[in-house]
């Protein structure tokens, strides 16, 4: 990677120092010993000289740069041809191959983006599960319209998203007609090589790839993630943008960028004996922001017998439910607290007749301003109670926003599994639960 970095020649946007900036006040207390900046150089030595273990799985960390451009324009021009041939799209894909479009649709458009009007189609996600209940829900709430299907798969054989993309190529064919379903499937697969690149290549389906060189966790600014961000009006490009300059500012500033000082700081806690970290947002269009940051951490960090638990609440909600044991519980929390400066839209709370429900001294005051006030008291009371807290803060929560969260989140990732001695790359634990099941279902090479 070292030679490489040379060839960064975007421009940082004013301000860029701060893109995304960390706060470490309400954890320093907590730390057994100050954070180990010498670990922290050497694992950020071992990712950018691709010298540890899995660096062949480490192209994302200049993918913002060295990313296909012919590639970037066709998944650009197939966005367009889905927004005007289907009202509906279907992502089907597993862990990687969905978690990043799902919380980037979320996070900058809603939750509640299908049942929102607007001129791009509905979003879909199937095949990360194996549920007949939730499949016939999709195809019922597709009911007539036209409908396009990205499956997106490595390989094209795991259990899951093979099941689902059997159904919906079915109800494809079934509408369309074989030839009719070709034009209306987009895999997203391996360059060269499958089960589905073998069946894109024979069918004539458009096809994305996969790089060999980036795992499915750190794939979300691959054509994974960008055929269906594009395909709800996002922009891609300003997607990229953003990433850009997160990685250049990380690459220059190492170990006092936010993300080497957001793994020193965990792995100091975590020697703490705080070995489960929280990540919290008062966001509810965070959610699947989250599930991405858990599959990420979780799937880096988690081996042999080692590594902090990621887990996730949404806050004000949780306060509700989880805020006691949080409060109270045993002390091997850690919290991450990540919020934007800028809300998407403005409210300012009414004034009410008589003042029935006592809230007329909030009357004029706006959401996100209380909103602040919820924050400062959570974390002083958690503090309190003996949870350090994080706090990872985004100016708004728009493209660029994004991709600084994801970018820093991922250098912050492989820094830390290399500081705990783990390979960040690889998950030999996700197999046992295959083989286990092949068998029971009786798959011929299993036995």
């Amino acid at each position: 990677l070292t030679p490489r970095i040379g060839f960064c020649y975007f421009l940082i946007i004013k301000g860029a120092i701060n893109m995304v900036s960390i706060n470490f006040e309400g954890a320093k207390q907590f730390y057994a010993s100050q954070p180990d900046k010498a670990a922290a150089q050497a694992a950020f030595d071992t990712l950018v000289n691709g010298t540890g273990a899995g660096n062949d799985f480490i192209g994302w960390v200049d993918l913002p740069v060295n990313y296909d451009r012919e590639e970037f324009a066709r998944i650009q021009a197939a966005a367009k041809k889905i927004q005007s041939d289907s009202k509906a799209l279907v992502v089907i894909g597993i862990g990687g191959s969905y978690l990043g479009a799902r919380a980037v649709i979320e996070l900058l458009k809603s939750p509640n983006y299908n049942a929102l009007p607007k001129n791009t189609p509905d979003i879909y996600f199937a095949g990360n599960g194996i549920s007949s209940d939730a499949v016939t829900e999709i195809l019922a709430m597709i009911g007539d319209r036209d409908f396009s299907v990205n499956v997106i798969s490595k390989s094209g054989t795991t259990t899951e998203p093979a099941i689902a993309f059997r159904i919906f190529k079915a109800a494809l064919e079934k509408k369309y007609g074989v030839d009719g379903a070709k034009s209306r499937i987009y895999a997203t697969t391996d360059k060269a090589r499958g089960a589905l690149k073998t069946l894109a290549s024979r069918e004539g389906y458009e096809s994305f790839v996969v790089p060999d060189n980036v795992g499915g966790r750190y794939s979300v600014l691959t054509a994974v993630g960008l055929l269906p961000i594009a395909c709800c009006g996002i922009d891609i490009e300003a997607l990229m943008h953003g990433a850009q300059a997160e990685r250049e500012d990380t690459l220059k500033r190492g170990v006092e960028s936010a993300s080497v000082q957001y793994a020193m700081s965990r792995q100091a806690l975590y020697a703490d004996g705080k070995n489960i970290e929280i990540l919290a947002a008062y966001e509810p269009a965070f959610r699947f922001m989250a599930e991405w940051w858990k599959q990420l951490y979780g799937e880096s960090e988690g081996k042999n017998g080692i590594g902090i638990f990621p887990a996730s609440v949404e806050y004000n909600a949780d306060l509700h439910s989880m805020g006691q044991y949080i409060q109270d519980g045993p002390r091997t929390l850690m919290e991450t607290v990540v919020s934007f400066e800028q809300p998407q839209n403005e409210f300012t709370v009414p004034f009410a007749m008589g003042d029935p429900d006592r809230l007329n001294y909030l009357a004029g005051r706006k959401l996100s301003d209380i909103s602040r006030m919820a924050q400062e008291a959570v974390k002083a009371a958690h503090i309190a109670g003996g949870v350090p807290n994080l706090e990872v803060r985004v100016p708004k929560r728009d493209e660029a926003g994004f991709a600084w969260l994801v970018c820093f989140f991922e250098l912050a990732c492989a820094i830390s599994g290399y500081m705990s001695g783990v390979n960040p790359f690889d998950q030999p634990g996700v197999e046992a639960y295959k083989k286990n099941m092949f068998s029971l279902l009786g798959k011929p090479e299993a036995n």
